[in-house]
């Protein structure tokens, strides 16, 4: 059959499972926007189009499945460069389709060209320039396979609008033949072997998972081996949900605000199994002193990881669904009950946290955080923004499945919850999403608030308004002696702002009212906004500081609260 270049765009996405695309048109794009009026294909109009990128990130964390955004020219596409610099950071499968001005004109400066696959060659896996309509069929197809396939990421397919517009006879590429993507998914036998015989040796192991571990759908196995073992597990911010918080072998988060309980035992195991994670810098603190004593052992897909941060003693490179899968058998089941003392021992900071938030009178967001759980059962999507409040949700909601936190690890992008709330409730309409924001976060996308109400997308919104930039001003006080400079920040009346919009919102700044505001949210079927006024100077701990050992932190302080009595939380 004959089709245009703009239709094929249609008919590969059909064909590629797509069933919602991201997206704002504009010159360089309408014969697209033309030609999807043919297809069963939804789409949403943002407001933004780095929200565009935001929303089929979103999309995809929560699914799983390739995302996929739209733009035009010029400004349009150089709008989605932060979005893609986000899932590139964080691994996320991610479509971008830009128009570009014909190709009659490119290089001579016309009106909205710019050169988009130069702009966006740092910020995805790969990129292409359509310039042949021939080329297309292919182009698109290879786009959404390099995107998902081995380590994800985003791709984007720019394409000229005369290439939209011509006509030729489509053929369907059933096969792709990519040489460098091909890899082998199976990791080396003797580096399984190597890996066991260090894990059975170990005295005091520790396995520190990360987002890679969702991303192989190897939850389940990486269960058996903590179990069959008894090791217990630290997670980085994105591999949160690896584990049921609740499970006695989790630890939590670690890294700059992690548990100092998990902080200690990365610095004294004597074996620690990494896994799907990357080193970065927020989890290891300073790397001549990360986890010296022990034997590093680094299961990870893609080579290129191994070895850049962190030196691995072993390093088991394949898929991690295949490569816990082979690893298992080799595994002797044992118990490490000295080890997991010696743990409990050092849970005293981790117990006064939860003290803390129940028991200041003042609205604090840590309290905030764990009513949150409570309201929803923990059977909810949160979507995280940057800055303390994401902090705070790692530390007091208590996660129990993978994908059930959706944040911005990598890149920490401002402004991402919101619009990746969006793509989550978009791909599950069902389920309860909320969006968790600071007060400059939300500020920085909240034109999307319309294209919650036109595109009918009822997410819950939760702001948390200190008015400060806090994790800026945090460091400006520990770091910067109390020099605010900047970091004060005004906020509109979210609740008027939101009654512009025809969405329902209220304002919170008692903690007994906390419980009924969430519950009232929750009630609602539509969209619900609700700005939490906190208290301004509340600090995250624990925090390593820039250049101190993971282990060397700014604990909570023990006077917070009075009579604390160290007992465990009831939950």
């Amino acid at each position: 059959m004959k089709l245009s270049g703009a239709q094929m765009v249609w008919e590969i996405m059909v064909r590629e499972g797509v069933e919602v695309v991201f997206g704002y048109p504009g010159g360089a794009n309408l014969p697209i926007y033309d030609a999807m009026v043919q297809y069963p294909v939804r789409h949403v109009l943002v407001r933004h189009e780095q929200c565009a990128a935001h929303m089929a990130d979103g999309y995809a964390r929560a699914t799983g499945r390739v995302g996929v955004c739209m733009a035009t020219s010029g400004p349009a596409a150089t709008n989605l460069v932060t979005g893609l610099a986000t899932a590139l950071l964080d691994s996320i499968p991610l479509v971008a389709v830009t128009g570009q001005v014909a190709t009659s004109l490119l290089g001579g400066d016309a009106f909205q060209e710019t050169d988009v696959t130069g702009v966006t060659q740092p910020v995805t896996k790969h990129n292409y320039l359509v310039t042949d309509v021939r080329e297309l069929p292919r182009v698109m197809r290879e786009a959404f396979y390099i995107a998902r396939e081995g380590r994800p990421g985003p791709v984007l397919v720019d394409i000229c609008k005369d290439v939209q517009n011509a006509t030729i006879e489509f053929e369907y590429p059933e096969k792709i033949f990519l040489p460098s993507m091909t890899r082998t998914r199976r990791p080396a036998p003797q580096a399984i072997e190597q890996a066991a015989r260090l894990i059975n040796q170990a005295k005091r192991p520790l396995v520190l998972s990360g987002h890679g571990v969702q991303i192989g759908g190897a939850e389940a196995e990486l269960m058996e081996l903590i179990e069959k073992a008894e090791i217990p597990m630290v997670t980085t911010l994105l591999g949160i949900g690896n584990i049921n918080e609740t499970h006695p072998l989790a630890l939590g988060m670690g890294g700059m605000h992690g548990e100092a309980t998990t902080n200690l035992a990365v610095q004294q195991c004597d074996v620690l199994i990494a896994i799907g994670m990357r080193f970065d810098d927020r989890v290891t603190g300073r790397l001549d002193k990360f986890a010296r004593q022990a034997k590093i052992i680094h299961f990870e897909l893609d080579p290129a990881e191994v070895g850049k941060n962190v030196k691995a003693d072993v390093a088991v490179v394949g898929d991690c669904k295949q490569t816990l899968t082979d690893l298992l058998p080799h595994i002797e089941p044992a118990r490490h009950l000295d080890w997991l003392q010696t743990i409990m021992h050092w849970q005293e900071d981790t117990h006064q946290r939860d003290i803390v938030q129940a028991e200041v009178d003042e609205l604090i967001p840590p309290y905030v955080m764990r009513e949150l759980w409570h309201a929803t059962k923990g059977n909810t999507f949160v979507v995280s923004d940057v800055g303390q409040h994401q902090m705070w949700e790692a530390q007091y909601f208590i996660h129990e499945r993978p994908r059930q936190l959706i944040t911005s690890g990598g890149l920490g992008t401002m402004g991402f919850s919101v619009p990746a709330a969006m793509g989550a409730k978009v791909a599950f309409p069902d389920q309860l999403v909320w969006a968790v924001v600071g007060d400059g976060g939300f500020q920085m996308t909240m034109q999307e608030l319309g294209t919650i109400v036109q595109e009918n997308i009822p997410i819950k919104i939760a702001i948390i308004n200190n008015g400060f930039l806090g994790m800026v001003r945090q460091w400006q006080q520990f770091f910067y002696e109390k020099r605010y400079s900047s970091t004060p920040i005004f906020s509109p009346d979210y609740v008027k702002l939101c009654e512009a919009y025809g969405i329902r919102a209220r304002m919170v700044d008692r903690k007994e009212d906390v419980a009924a505001a969430f519950a009232e949210a929750n009630a609602h079927d539509g969209p619900f906004l609700i700005e939490f006024r906190v208290k301004e100077e509340v600090n995250v701990y624990p925090m390593v500081a820039p250049g101190s050992a993971v282990d060397d932190m700014i604990r909570r302080p023990k006077a917070i609260v009075q009579g604390y009595s160290g007992v465990q939380p009831s939950w």
